[in-house]
């Protein structure tokens, strides 16, 4: 009854996702047959084995392809129901529901799964002050240099327990952070490209289409005309 009801599902374009394991049966019914797909680690392997058309994908927290949804685990899963609610409602409700659920904002799926050499918090240290306080200067010009500062640690060690801590570099998250702010802006706001790069603190508006197309296949002002939540009429034009 469960394959039919997926099958029912997929054969009437209904989303369809699956958490952790839960892979196994969409990929049961069919519906994971030529597309890219992931799992928990641990299973994956006998998936690939039992399923040799699905295309999987190792180190992943989610995977989208077309209209089926696939999770590496349950945590991973949150990720995946805030990554649908940001595509159906847009980056700032996707974040007040990460808020309120008291879970990391929205993340990439493309992030590893896990880290394969996870370090010990460090007793005294941690970078949640930091990491706030890069949040309301992100119009600014931030490096590696002023993070380590503003944490009275060396870059050094800033680098090894912001990893230990987020699980991706302080860089790396500082440019997803600045990406997440541009869509909220695009969705809330009527700025014109150039001064919603700067507001972000991306640069340019070529620089802000670069990085919006790499993580969502959409430029600035196709995301905005999907996403806004304002009347359109006077939104500022995108450079060519």
């Amino acid at each position: 009854r469960i394959l039919d009801a997926l099958r029912g599902a997929a054969g009437a374009g209904k989303r369809i996702a699956s958490i952790c394991t839960g892979a196994f049966a969409l990929a049961e019914a069919g519906l994971l047959d030529g597309r890219a797909a992931t799992t928990y680690w641990a299973y994956r392997p006998l998936l690939a084995a039992r399923h040799p058309a699905v295309d999987l994908q190792d180190d992943v927290l989610y995977v989208q392809d077309g209209p089926v949804l696939t999770s590496s685990g349950y945590a991973a899963g949150i990720d995946l129901c805030l990554h649908v609610i940001r595509t159906d409602h847009g980056a700032a409700v996707a974040n007040t529901v990460a808020r309120l659920a008291l879970v990391a904002p929205v993340r990439p799926g493309g992030q590893a799964q896990f880290t394969q050499t996870p370090l010990p918090p460090e007793r005294g240290v941690s970078f949640a002050d930091t990491r706030a306080w890069a949040m309301e200067h992100l119009d600014e010009p931030l490096g590696l240099t002023d993070l380590a500062r503003h944490a009275g640690v060396s870059v050094r060690t800033l680098s090894r327990r912001f990893h230990a801590e987020t699980g991706v570099s302080p860089l790396q998250w500082l440019l997803h952070q600045r990406v997440e702010r541009a869509k909220e802006l695009l969705e809330t706001t009527t700025l014109p490209m150039d001064a919603l790069a700067r507001a972000c603190g991306l640069g340019t508006a070529d620089s802000l289409r670069g990085h919006l197309l790499r993580r969502t296949g959409l430029t600035p002002s196709a995301y905005r005309a999907t996403f806004s939540r304002l009347t359109r009429s006077g939104a500022g034009g995108e450079a060519a």
